[in-house]
This record gives structure tokens, C-alpha cells and sequence, in this order.
């Protein structure tokens, strides 16, 4: 490729073009282009020199870059650079480009000067002066002829590199084509740009050579670390060594069995060498037998006691001697009929005799079964040395434990003829005391919460029952049910942990019954509820001071783990009447009354009244119709269109919930989906919705590009199949995920960022829009628009309605969003349009769309459907 007709296509920023003379641009006018555009051309090749020196490049790819700044000067497509070592008397050629010559020298190649001598490189690197024009020409310049290497050029030009006047390399370019010849411009440009290159390489030189000597220090550094480490390892060795033999010789006079000894001289050893595989063998004391009293193996799970015979074990036994073999070692031994393999054959194996008294009285024995862990002479050496102090300790072990084992017989045998007597009237007395306090447990535990040992559920209706019964024969006999919350428990178990937060009820516990009367019942429900059961009293006011008393005591600090946790609790109380027929109905009125105290600010209490009532009936009503209405599809969508605003034609829909009640009618969201939410159902809805909007969607949507818009809440996020759930239903409905949108509010995207990016990604790459609703009125942050897939922004209705008023600053604010969505390239979409005003206000805003009930009230899909028709 021809560069020739190239040029740089990037200036640096600033620095200096190198150190080299200054070159005329004068000397340049006239040639191939104007002066100016020549010397502009030279500025920033020399720029880009100047930024090589300094850039995080490889050499190879600064070399590249090198050629690149030389073809935007001439013609380069053939280009080499030479680099000469006169102390080496060297030729190394680190680029090398030529569209004919295949045989390019490696870079790293260092070719003698006398294989080159003659050659017209070897002329330049000698002459140190350019050279230019045909091989005869050159020739003739020369007196004399030259070697060929490589084809022949039509063309040639080589200028020197030079280091303080002297020859260090050249830099070539060549031409096999007649259209390309190098004329006296191109040979002043190309010396004049070698000296910046010169001084570009020198610098990448020296940093090299600095990176080199600093890695050689490095590795020195290391080395002597290395060294400084080993000598850390061998004397942390001694003290371990040390140590274990301190912790044996313990270990003999300790008081311990000797299957704790036995284990304490394995963690010993541990300390020293790798002993995961590790066991004990003893021989009986008739000497026919080997017994292994403890042994711990990652295969040979136990070792049983066998008649001596030609194993390892008994190898080392016999020849008295530790034995050390690796898997080789192992297999020679047992071809030699030395010994027999028992049990799983090791990769590793080193046993060595504990010798007592100048006799052999067991092995002691480690093994690997990995190639990561072979033993060595040293290891061999160590534990040789240790286990003459194991089987000294071991010894000394031995005596005392068998002379604690005889007092031991003696004792339990005066114990045992002793307590026969009383033994079987002993047995008889636990039994029945047995199931006497069982009987007594289960009764309590059954009545009673394990955590705080206050009565529990049950015991409450129980007492409830008997005051409702006593109630009924004399209404004289009053009493209230009060239903205590602990406000912000679940803050508090979680700040300060669960093990404070039970103490914590159990605090709040005795903090209740010591405002009560004897008389009086306060029970645990669970969790952070309890109830009081408030007898004879003489009416409400009675009930309210004790509320107001708990609410009190429960206000001022409990001091727990050293810290000072402050809790308060919202009463609901329940007045015993007529109506109740049950103990779990007066339950459930106090738990309304406690959610009413809630609901109006906490930290007091409140009465249930008819009032109260009549809303839980309401309530209890309204749950059951929601719970008949979605198996019985009333959730309906309702469609309002989305104007373009010039012409006031539909660009798409937004797909908003309604429910057909069979008996009040059209009901919207905020009549029931706060409700709906409490008890659980509200995600059923919301897909119940998306599927009749997807059923007639493809309908409403017939010929034209528009699109539906559907409404995700926070709720859905919580769902991790969320995307392919939505997906899969598209799918079903044969609908476009281009004719999608769905829209989401700033609130959603804050309670669980790494989900709702996922999920918004996830339904943006599969070609659904997102659209940001209420724009405005949350934190509005720049950041959500730059870290989520948005698309659209829909201007908030409250915006739309203060627009013409100097006072609100809406038009304002609305100006200032269609601006970030213009420089954002988003759609803009003002709700809420209702007046003509407006819809004017807007268009000489700018903005493109719109939807209100100016343009059309929500209608059911058929309503838009036969209007399409």
C-alpha cells in the first residue's frame, strides 16, 4: 500500500517535536504541496516522533508506528531500519517491510558486517552519509560495485543514523514501480526526521536497559530473600523440634489417657513433618502379636491387630532400623520378598522402631498417599531422633496408666458391691420422678414461649375463653385485650444480633408484667408480639392508663451487651363484648387496633371502636373479593393512547390497570392494590394484566409501528427470572419485543440496583424499550440515565399542570428535561396533558409527545380497535 497520498491522522497534544536543527519550511514550498501544508504535515510527524519516545508501547510496535510517520511524508510502503553495533561489528534489522523481498531477516538477528560487506546497507552504515537514486546510480556515486541482497529496486534512499557524529544504523525506503521516485525533498525530509528518530530510539533504548538492570536487581533481591527465608524455615524447625519434645516429655507425667497421649504425640509430629497418614504399633506382651492403638489413615480407616508378619511394620521391627522408600523403593523391597505389601500400598512410606531399654517395642510409622508429599532423609533423621523420646514417654505412659487402671478395678468393684442394693429402689424412684418432670415439661412447654418463659398463644386463649365464658354469665366482669408490637425490633436484631435481640424480649417481657397486676396475663405471641389480658377492669380508661404505663416503661433505655437500646411498642386494645364469641376473635380486633396505632405515627396506643371495625369487614371483604377476582379474570387493561404532538396521531399505548367489579363497578389501582400488595397477590394481578394486554395488543397495534407500554413495580425485581419469564410470554402471544415498552420510576431502580440493571440489560438487548416514569419527582439523578438502558423520559403530570404559572417554575423545569433528553437522545413524553394551553406550551418547547385526557381517556382495547377499523 502506497502512502505516498497519506498524512498523520492524529497531532500530539502538546510537547516538543525532538531536539534535532530547525528545518526551513522554505525548503519544502513548492514540491508536492504548498508550504504550509508541507510543514504542517512535518510538525506533527515530528510530534508523533517526539510522543513514541514516551508512549506504553512494545518495541516492535513503536517500529510500526515509526514507518507509519515516515509514509505520511513520502513514499513507504518498502521500509527497513538498521541498527549497527561497531563494538560487535553487528547488523541487526528490528523492521522490515518489502512487498518483494520474502526473505526478511528475523529482528532479533544479529547478522556479522563482513557477511553484509559490500552490500548497499553496508555502504550507508560505513559512508555515514545519505544515498539515493538506482542501484547504477548509486554505483556510479560510489566508484565501485556492490553485492546484491534481496530483489532489485527502482528506487533507493537510505539516510544514516547518527549518535554524536557517529554511525549507529539507517533508516530505508525502496521502490519497485516507476511512479514512485525519491527526489532531494524527500531525501532532506527523511535525514532530517532520522535525527528525531534517532534521539525517539536512544530514549526507548535507555529505558529498556534501566528495565533490564532493574529486573536483574530484582532477581537478586529475591534470591537473598530466598536465602534469608530458608534460614527463617531451618530455625523455626528447631524451636518446633524443641517444642515437641518439651510437649512429649509433659506429656509422660500429664494425667491424661492414653488415647489423648497417643493424639498429642500425633499433633507433635504434625508440627514437624507432613503426618496426615500416621499410626502407632506395639507389640504384645507375649511379642506374637502387633496391636496398633492408634492410628488415623486417609484410606486404611483402622488398623486391627494381626499376628506378626512380614509387612513393613514387621520390617522395621526386625531389622531395627527406620525404614525410608518412595513408590520405587517400595516396589524393589517387595520384589526382593523383604517384605509384603499390607493394606493400600503408599507413594511415600518412613517408619522408624521405638526402642526402650535397648528393646524394640513397637514402630512408629507416616505415609502419603499423593506424589505432592514425599518424606526425606531429613525427615527420616527427625523423626529417628524424636522417637526415642516418644518411646521413653511412651513407656512411662504405659506403667502409670496400667498402675491407674488396677486401683480403678479395685474401686469400681467396692463401688459396685456397694450400690447393688440400692440400685433397683434407686432406678425405680428416677423413673417415676422421670416421667413426673417430663409430664411437668411438656405441660409448661406447651403453655409457655421457650425464649422469655412467658404464656404463650395458647395459654392466652385458654384464659381468654374462661373470661369470655365468665363475662357472659356477668357482664359485670370486664376485661381488655391489649396487642403489643415492638417498634423497629427487626432494626434492632439485626444492628446489634439476635442473641440481643432475644434478650432484649425477654427484658421487654419483664418490663410488661411488672405493670401488671397478679391478676392480670401477659403472654409472648412470637417473634416481637406479646398481649396482655386485662381483668376486672371497670372500663376503657382503665385499659388506656395501663397502655400508656407499658408504652412508659418500654420508652426508657435497657442497658444489654453494654450498650443502651432504646425500644417503644404500638398498642391495640380490644374492650370485651357481646359480639365475641371466640378468643381469637377479640385477638384479631386488638391486632387491628395495634396496626391503627402504627399507621397514626407509633409509640402509642389506640381503641378498637365500630369504626374499626367496620373497616376490618371492609378489608376482610375487599381480600376476599381480590383472591375471586383474579381466578376470575376482572383485572382488565385500559389503553391511553400516546400522541405525536404536531399532528396529534398515535404513536402507541400505555397500558394502565383496572378492575371490573361485579358489584362497585370500575375500580382503579389506588382502590385496592395497596391491599392487594399486603396480602401478597399483587405480582398475580400484574401478570394476570400483562396477559390480556398481550392478547390484544397484536390487534391494537395492526399496521402501524406504534408500541405498548406496560408498568413494572419493585416488586417484580425481586424476581431473578424476571426477563425470561416476560420474554416467554411475548414469545406465546407471537408479540415483537420492538413493539414493547416498559416503564419503571427512579424509587424501583434504587431499592435493588444490581437486579434491576441486569434485568432492564437483559429485556434491552431482546429489543424492549424502557421508559423512566414520573421523570422529575424522585432524585432525578443523572447517573440512573447514564448507568441504565433508558430510553424515554415521561415529564411528570405535576410539571404539565404548573406550566403558564411565572410562580411554579414548571415550564422550567420542563424545558431544562427536554434539553437532557435531546443531548441524551431520548424521547420526551409529557403526561398529564389537559388543556389546550398546555398542549401549545409544549410544542414551543419542543416536545415531540404527549398523552392526557386532552387526547384521550383510558377505554377499554376494543373501544381503539373498532375506531382503527
Amino acid at each position: 500500500m502506497s502512502s505516498r497520498a497519506s498524512d498523520l491522522t492524529k497531532t500530539p497534544a502538546g510537547g516538543a517535536a525532538g531536539t534535532g536543527p530547525d528545518l526551513p519550511a522554505a525548503k519544502f514550498s513548492g514540491v508536492r504541496s504548498s508550504g504550509m501544508e508541507q510543514a504542517e504535515r512535518l510538525q506533527r510527524a515530528l510530534f508523533a516522533i517526539a510522543d513514541l519516545a514516551n508512549a506504553d508501547l512494545d518495541l516492535p510496535e513503536v517500529y510500526k508506528a515509526l514507518h507509519a510517520i515516515v509514509g505520511s511524508l513520502m513514499y513507504a510502503e518498502n521500509f527497513y531500519i538498521a541498527l549497527y553495533d561497531a563494538q560487535r561489528e553487528t547488523l541487526r534489522f528490528p523492521y522490515f517491510v518489502d512487498v518483494a523481498d520474502t526473505d526478511v531477516p528475523l529482528p532479533e538477528e544479529e547478522v556479522p558486517m563482513r557477511e553484509r560487506q559490500g552490500s548497499i546497507t553496508w555502504h550507508l552504515i560505513k559512508g555515514g552519509k545519505p544515498m539515493r537514486g538506482t542501484l547504477d546510480e548509486i554505483e556510479a556515486q560510489l566508484g565501485e560495485s556492490m553485492v546484491g541482497f534481496g530483489p532489485d529496486c527502482v528506487d533507493w534512499m537510505g539516510v544514516p543514523l547518527l549518535r554524536s557524529g557517529k554511525v549507529n544504523g539507517g533508516l530505508v525506503v525502496q521502490s519497485y514501480t516507476e511512479n514512485a521516485r525519491y527526489t532531494d525533498l524527500d531525501q532532506e525530509l527523511l535525514t532530517y526526521v532520522a535525527q528525531h528518530i534517532q534521539s525517539a530510539l536512544e530514549r526507548r533504548f535507555v529505558h529498556e536497559e534501566l528495565e533490564r538492570r532493574v529486573a536483574e536487581r530484582t532477581d537478586a533481591l529475591r534470591d537473598a530473600n530466598r536465602m534469608l527465608q530458608q534460614q527463617v524455615l531451618e530455625r523455626q524447625r528447631g524451636e518446633r523440634l524443641q517444642a515437641a519434645l518439651f510437649r512429649i516429655a509433659e506429656l509422660a507425667n500429664s494425667s491424661e489417657s492414653l488415647e489423648e497421649f497417643y493424639a498429642a504425640v500425633h499433633r507433635a509430629v504434625g508440627g514437624l513433618l507432613y503426618a496426615r497418614n500416621f499410626y502407632i504399633a506395639l507389640l504384645s506382651d507375649d511379642g506374637e502379636q502387633l496391636v496398633f492403638p492408634y492410628s488415623v489413615d486417609e484410606r486404611d480407616l483402622k488398623r486391627e491387630p494381626r499376628k506378626l508378619g512380614n509387612g513393613l511394620t514387621e520390617y522395621v521391627l526386625t531389622t531395627r532400623t527406620a525404614l525410608l522408600a518412595d513408590r520405587v523403593g517400595l516396589e524393589k523391597l517387595y520384589a526382593s520378598g523383604a517384605a509384603q505389601p499390607i493394606g493400600t500400598r503408599s507413594r511415600s512410606w518412613l517408619g522408624v522402631p521405638l526402642i526402650c531399654s535397648d528393646r524394640v517395642v513397637g514402630v512408629l510409622a507416616v505415609q502419603s498417599h499423593s506424589e505432592e508429599h514425599n518424606f526425606t532423609p531429613r525427615d527420616q533423621d527427625l523423626l529417628t531422633f524424636v522417637s526415642y523420646h516418644i518411646a521413653n514417654a511412651l513407656e512411662r505412659k504405659r506403667n502409670a496408666e496400667s498402675l491407674k487402671q488396677a486401683n480403678a478395678e479395685l474401686e469400681q468393684r467396692v463401688v459396685e458391691r456397694t450400690s447393688e442394693l440400692a440400685a433397683a429402689n434407686r432406678e425405680l424412684r428416677d423413673n417415676i420422678a422421670v416421667r413426673e418432670r417430663m409430664e411437668r415439661q411438656l405441660k409448661h412447654e406447651t403453655l409457655h414461649d421457650a425464649l422469655t418463659g412467658l404464656p404463650n398463644r395458647n395459654f392466652l386463649l385458654q384464659r381468654l375463653t374462661q373470661a369470655l365464658a365468665g363475662f357472659a354469665r356477668d357482664p359485670r366482669r370486664r376485661f381488655a385485650v391489649l396487642f403489643l408490637d415492638l417498634d423497629r425490633f427487626k432494626v434492632i436484631n439485626d444492628s446489634v444480633g439476635h442473641l440481643v435481640g432475644d434478650e432484649l424480649l425477654n427484658q421487654v417481657g419483664s418490663r410488661i408484667a411488672a405493670c401488671l397486676e397478679p391478676r392480670d396475663l401477659v403472654a409472648r405471641l412470637g417473634g416481637d408480639e406479646f398481649a396482655i389480658l386485662l381483668n376486672d377492669i371497670e372500663d376503657a380508661e382503665d385499659a388506656c392508663a395501663l397502655a400508656q404505663r407499658v408504652i412508659d416503661a418500654l420508652n426508657a433505655p435497657i442497658r444489654l451487651g453494654g450498650k443502651e437500646v432504646f425500644s417503644s411498642t404500638s398498642i391495640g386494645i380490644a374492650m370485651a363484648a357481646s359480639r365475641y364469641r371466640k378468643a381469637e376473635e377479640l385477638l384479631r380486633d386488638a391486632d387491628v387496633a395495634m396496626y391503627r396505632a402504627k399507621s397514626e405515627g407509633r409509640h402509642r396506643y389506640a381503641l378498637f371502636d365500630e369504626h374499626l371495625h367496620m373497616e376490618a369487614m371492609q378489608l376482610m371483604e375487599l381480600e376476599s373479593d381480590l383472591r375471586r377476582a383474579i381466578a376470575r379474570n376482572e383485572f382488565v387493561p385500559f389503553f391511553q393512547p400516546v400522541v405525536r404532538l404536531s399532528d396529534r396521531a398515535t404513536i402507541g399505548y400505555e397500558a394502565l390497570l383496572r378492575w371490573q367489579h361485579p358489584e362497585r363497578g370500575l375500580l382503579l389501582p389506588a382502590d385496592f392494590l395497596a391491599v392487594a400488595e399486603d396480602i401478597g397477590i399483587a405480582e398475580q394481578i400484574d401478570w394476570q394484566m400483562f396477559q390480556s394486554t398481550f392478547d390484544v395488543a397484536g390487534r391494537l397495534l395492526r399496521g402501524t409501528a406504534g408500541f405498548v407500554a406496560i408498568n413494572l413495580s419493585g416488586r417484580h425485581f425481586r424476581t431473578q427470572t424476571l426477563d425470561e419469564n416476560l420474554l416467554a410470554l411475548l414469545q406465546q402471544r407471537a408479540i415483537a419485543t420492538e413493539s414493547v415498552r416498559i416503564e419503571v420510576t427512579e424509587r424501583m431502580l434504587i431499592d435493588n440496583p444490581p437486579a434491576a440493571k441486569r434485568l432492564l440489560e437483559s429485556l434491552r438487548v431482546h429489543g424492549i424499550g424502557i421508559s423512566l416514569d414520573d421523570f422529575g419527582t424522585g432524585y432525578s439523578s443523572l447517573s440512573y440515565l447514564h448507568q441504565y438502558p433508558v430510553q424515554t423520559l415521561k415529564i411528570d403530570r405535576s410539571f404539565v399542570a404548573g406550566m403558564g404559572s411565572e410562580k411554579s417554575g414548571s415550564t422550567a423545569i420542563v424545558r431544562a428535561i427536554l434539553a437532557l433528553a435531546g443531548a441524551l437522545g431520548m424521547q420526551a413524553i409529557a403526561e398529564g396533558v389537559e388543556t389546550e394551553s398546555q398542549h401549545r406550551l409544549l410544542t414551543q418547547l419542543g416536545c415531540q409527545f404527549g398523552q392526557g385526557f386532552l387526547y384521550a381517556r383510558p377505554q377499554p382495547a376494543a373501544t381503539w380497535i373498532d375506531k382503527g377499523r
